[in-house]
């Protein structure tokens, strides 16, 4: 079994309150698990309006497989355009 672990921390350039934040970020995390069937979350910078980080993770048989999958996840997030990727970290597990 290799699982995909990823921690991506984002910037809300044009929100101005949490409310705002978590709207876009709600929209973000449905958006992102609807389409790769994924567990994802936000994981801190609970009460920050500006920034947040949220964490996933893949499960698959392959590196390659859970490799791509990450890297199309982040792509995808960052194609939203809803927030700005600021840094990610990846790491592959085996078990």
């Amino acid at each position: 079994m290799v699982i995909g672990a990823c921690k991506i921390t984002i910037r809300f350039a044009e929100v101005g309150s949490l409310k705002g934040k978590r709207q876009i970020l709600r929209k973000i995390i449905a958006r992102t698990q609807q389409r790769f069937n994924i567990a994802i979350a936000e994981t801190a910078h609970n009460d920050e309006w500006k920034r947040s980080e949220i964490g996933f993770a893949s499960v698959g048989n392959e590196t390659g497989f859970v490799n791509s999958s990450v890297d199309k996840t982040i792509n995808y997030i960052d194609s939203l355009q809803l927030a700005e990727i600021i840094h990610t970290e990846i790491e592959i597990i085996h078990l």
